[in-house]
């Protein structure tokens, strides 16, 4: 992995990335804490080249074990400073890391083909352009046998009152939440991508409102 830690200079951005960096930055306690032992189990056991779609503001990265060499696919300009601070924080030596300003929407991801132990996606499916692209491209980078790690919000079942709120609010949602869709059928699109070994479980995140149906686990690309 290049060890320049910016492969990019980022763009100027909009309004709308402005506010969702600083209501990232400020994400809710509660919500990480509850989320903590599926982060530490899921994300402390990878090794290796390890990339990072939408890392945000870098609430995952004190999960990270000492010898990751870590990339993160961040589009928006004003998370920089933000996840610099975290990044800083933690100590981490400037060969340890890279920032992308690129496409976290995995159109197209800035890693070769089969050259990555691992890829982490934690709350970033829900808002990609096309969910199904990005889990190609997931696919195309990961070496055989490398993991797909991921934690998301997810649709809520079919019938309930849950899902029909989700549908009817979607449109709004997505315009005031960076194109988050509460319901987004992320579960069945990882099952569907190509992996050869799929573990997910489904949780809840009470207080979550449209969003508290979850999903996390690994999926492994095949040897």
């Amino acid at each position: 992995m290049n060890s320049d830690t910016l492969s990019q200079h980022p763009r100027h951005g909009s309004f709308g990335q402005r506010l969702m960096a600083w209501m990232m930055s400020h994400r809710s306690a509660a919500y990480e804490q509850a989320i903590f032992a599926r982060k530490q189990a899921l994300i402390g056991g990878l090794t290796g080249n390890v990339l990072e779609i939408g890392p945000g503001a870098g609430p995952n990265l004190p999960f990270y074990a000492a010898g990751v060499r870590w990339l993160g696919v961040e589009p928006n300009p004003y998370m920089h400073t933000y996840l610099m601070q975290s990044i800083q924080e933690l100590g981490w030596p400037a060969g340890r890391y890279r920032i992308d300003f690129g496409d976290a929407g995995g159109s197209c991801l800035p890693a070769e083909d089969a050259s990555l132990d691992a890829v982490v996606s934690t709350l970033v499916l829900c808002s990609v352009p096309r969910p199904e692209s990005t889990l190609q491209e997931i696919l195309r980078v990961l070496k055989p046998g490398g993991r797909f790690v991921f934690i998301e919000h997810v649709a809520a079942n079919y019938g309930t009152r849950m899902r029909t709120m989700q549908n009817l609010l979607q449109p709004l949602w997505s315009l005031v939440g960076g194109g988050c869709h509460p319901n987004r059928e992320t579960r069945d699109s990882i099952a569907r991508a190509g992996f050869s070994q799929t573990d997910i479980e489904q949780f809840w995140y009470p207080g979550g409102g449209l969003v508290s149906p979850h999903i996390a686990g690994m999926a492994v690309k095949k040897v």
